[in-house]
């Protein structure tokens, strides 16, 4: 072909694939500066004693502002015209309930969303509410609020006018995708939580199952592949062993759904464990039908949750390529700040703004074609079998934060995770691939070769 034709298909080309991107749990600190300038641990530290926290901010804290202006920054010159945003929540900081309040809620609330909104001003975005977008935190109600109404105003430039009195009602609602023949479907997963006494006692809060029932029957009938987000995801945490989110119910349900209408959703997209990872769903038969992939937090909060360890990560925002006719995940590109390097630098005076550097991109650091459940599956199998991967993935898990070795125990934990949506699939899978069980299943086998050598009577004499 001569050069010049090959000219001309390039815009065809690029035009065959989308782009947007995914931001997620960005808890902004408001008090982070004040503190930092008196020399006091943020009011997210809580009592930990640390280093001094940095001006770019600090791995014991949620996110001072010029972390986020900086993300944002860096979103804009990265791509400033994307299809659209994803924004899956979790915006104010890890602080007592008693700190917050109603009011101060909404106002971080808004405040992100101006960020967003003059980053983008033209860009539509589907955002979902965190189970910390809320007073008291977690307790989402199957039903209006206050603040689901005050933050659908919030929002109201970003949803059509059939959104506004479903978010109102549970904060979840369905849009048609631009400039494609998709759908988004945002769902409230916190009425899930196993954190949300308010609805503990229901079978399905809001009515939030049958409704997504019915959007993806809809959307069969019309030919429409859908995107499913939210901030919660089902399953399990990799960084603790037997940690789930949903309450069991919730969990086997939202699994069955996805499970029935999985030929047309063509991704899942969630945020809240604040890691790089993703889930694996399957067939009855064990085929791979679909994935959801979490997208690393911008906060870089050292969680408090009992048992983890090193639960640190480096601020990360990510670009998702995408097949416009079919919404398959063409690639991902991670971009992330390396936060101990940057807080160096600006200490030493050198450079007022930090570079984001591109963390890594999906299909080269995997050797994969595209991000469809077969090949998140062929992932999952490196991760599985192959130290190199297992490594690499593992880094990429905390945002090149945690770089030490993932031993045996480390790969149960992420393998299983990934692999087992399901409770009790997942406790079988750990159960399976731990060390103990391991020495137990040689042992057998090496009794079993010592009957079969000496015989039953000289085996057991």
């Amino acid at each position: 072909m001569p050069p010049a034709a090959l000219l001309l298909l390039c815009p065809l080309a690029a035009a065959l694939s989308g782009r947007f991107w995914h931001l997620t749990d960005l808890h902004w600190d408001p008090g982070y500066e004040a503190a930092a300038a008196s020399g006091r641990l943020c009011p997210s530290g809580g009592s930990r004693a640390g280093a001094a926290a940095g001006p770019w901010g600090s791995y014991l804290c949620d996110a001072p502002w010029r972390l986020l202006a900086s993300a944002a920054r860096a979103m804009a010159s990265r791509l400033p015209r994307p299809d659209f945003v994803l924004w899956t929540g979790d915006d104010t900081p890890h602080v007592p309930d008693e700190d917050l309040g109603e009011e101060k809620v909404l106002h971080i609330i808004g405040n992100l969303t101006s960020l967003i909104k003059e980053t983008f001003p033209d860009t539509k975005v589907y955002a979902a509410m965190g189970n910390h977008d809320f007073h008291p935190k977690n307790q989402f109600p199957g039903k209006e609020h206050r603040i689901y109404e005050r933050t659908a105003e919030l929002w109201r430039p970003w949803l059509n006018d059939a959104s506004v009195p479903l978010f109102r009602a549970g904060a979840f609602y369905s849009e048609k995708l631009p400039s494609t023949s998709g759908r988004m479907v945002v769902l409230n997963t916190n009425l899930y939580y196993d954190q949300n006494a308010e609805t503990a006692g229901e079978e399905d809060p809001g009515g939030q199952f049958q409704w997504l029932e019915e959007t993806l029957t809809n959307a069969s009938r019309a030919d429409e592949m859908v995107y499913i987000v939210g901030h919660i995801p089902p399953g399990f945490f990799e960084k603790k062993r037997g940690k789930p989110w949903f309450r069991s119910g919730f969990n086997e349900r939202y699994l069955r759904i996805v499970q029935k209408h999985h030929r047309v959703i063509a991704a899942q997209f969630f945020g809240h464990h604040h890691t790089d990872s993703f889930r694996m769903f399957y067939s009855d038969t064990g085929s791979p039908i679909n994935v959801m992939f979490l997208a690393p937090g911008v906060t870089p909060w050292k969680t408090t949750l009992p048992g983890v360890v090193n639960g640190a990560n480096n601020p990360g925002i990510r670009v998702i390529e995408y097949d416009p006719d079919t919404l398959r995940v063409l690639d991902m590109v991670t971009y992330y700040l390396n936060l101990t390097r940057a807080n160096m630098v600006a200490s030493a005076g050198t450079e007022e703004v930090p570079a984001w550097e591109e963390e890594y991109r999906l299909t080269d650091a995997f050797q994969v074609p595209d991000g469809s459940a077969p090949s998140m599956q062929v992932v999952l199998e490196r991760i599985s079998t192959e130290p190199r991967y297992l490594q690499r993935y593992y880094e990429f898990n905390s945002v090149s934060y945690d770089l030490t070795p993932c031993e045996e125990a480390c790969r149960v934990d992420h393998v299983c995770a990934i692999r087992e949506v399901d409770f009790t699939k997942y406790n079988r899978c750990v159960k399976a691939r731990s060390p103990a069980s391991a020495i137990s299943s040689v042992c057998f086998l090496f009794f079993c070769l010592l009957l079969g050598l000496l015989g039953p009577q000289q085996a057991l004499s």
